[in-house]
């Protein structure tokens, strides 16, 4: 099967952990298809950002059992990237909270707080 690099990434993964990860480390975490390899995934991000990725990490995660008004069933199995850009290399992308404006009103925070200090 020949998968696109927009079928290879699905979604980026956004919790507090990856945001940490994100604004410390400069780690993006996706969410990939299945049958995608780390070879592909690099491939894909390179492509459709116009980076260069230092490496990929790689997490199959299987699905879990789950019983429903006495039917079981099972989650679908996913796959999650950790991805790392080389040096002076950035994505922005939405839901980063530096590219949203969070930092900007950061900043207008502490200058506020700093004028209160002086009266």
């Amino acid at each position: 099967m020949k998968l696109s690099a927009y079928d290879i990434i699905k979604k980026r993964i956004i919790t507090p952990k990856t945001v940490d990860l994100f604004r410390k480390l400069k780690q993006i975490t996706f969410q990939v298809h299945k049958e995608a390899n780390k070879i592909m995934i690099r491939e894909a991000v390179e492509k459709i950002w116009d980076v260069k990725v230092d490496k990929v990490r790689v997490i199959s995660c299987p699905g879990k059992k789950r019983v429903f008004a006495r039917m079981s069933f099972q989650s679908p199995d996913t796959k999650k990237a950790i991805v790392f850009l080389k040096k002076g290399y950035k994505i922005d992308l939405p839901g980063n909270f530096e590219t949203m404006g969070v930092a900007e009103q950061e900043e207008t925070l502490d200058k506020k707080e700093m004028n209160l200090e002086g009266k």
